[in-house]
């Protein structure tokens, strides 16, 4: 027996009302998500774009009661994927068979239609989501590893949701995160320094290391 859902038949009033009140909420994080992995205005309002096409297409397959922003981060990241293979002259096709159940239905990758605006409000949020500095750091990881702080560090996601949107095992997100967060934090190790933070650890240890005056 197969653990996708069933596909639920709404008039298109009650799919255009459900759809607005439970995937609309979700457009500011999204287009964040977006803007974080393509690291390019143009490229993350497509990719948004993209998403609610293939959500509002599917929406009779979204559970009621369910992680909204989880399904949704999750079509995005396979489009992600799918526009990524294709830049890098790879296969340009993600199994969508392999996302059927839990956030997505199994044929994701069809098109549909609703729009998805961008704005200069949600463009700023994103770069002003985290300094200069953080973010710089955060866009140098490979995306695997950027992708694991976005969603932890930054959107919040459990571990359990960040194994369905990622299609991977929980351990390998535990794994990932603290690879990950380890790179940033080696990265970011001497600009903290100059901003002050890990003085008071450096002094207690000097304390610590240092002999007494007698």
């Amino acid at each position: 027996m197969s653990d996708s859902p069933e596909r639920v038949k709404l008039s298109k009033e009650e799919k255009d009302r459900r759809f607005q009140a439970e995937l609309m909420p979700v457009l500011d994080p999204l287009y964040n998500f977006a803007y974080r992995l393509t690291l390019d205005e143009d490229d993350a309002n497509d990719l948004v774009q993209e998403t609610y096409l293939k959500a509002y297409r599917f929406f009779e397959y979204f559970e009621p009661g369910t992680n909204a922003k989880a399904w949704l981060f999750r079509i995005l990241k396979n489009s992600f994927i799918n526009d990524f293979r294709k830049k890098s002259k790879q296969p340009a096709k993600v199994d969508y068979s392999e996302i059927e159940g839990y956030y997505n239905p199994d044929d994701v990758e069809a098109e549909g239609e609703v729009g998805a605006s961008s704005s200069d409000m949600r463009q700023q949020s994103a770069r002003d989501l985290i300094g200069d500095e953080v973010a710089s750091a955060l866009n140098s990881l490979p995306v695997d590893f950027r992708t694991v702080i976005i969603l932890c560090d930054l959107e919040g996601f459990t571990y359990e949701e960040m194994a369905k949107v990622l299609d991977i095992p929980i351990g390998t997100v535990r794994s990932r995160l603290h690879r990950a967060r380890n790179f940033l934090k080696d990265k970011l190790e001497r600009y903290a320094q100059s901003m002050g933070y890990g003085n008071e650890a450096i002094d207690d240890e000097t304390e610590l290391t240092e002999p007494e005056n007698n």
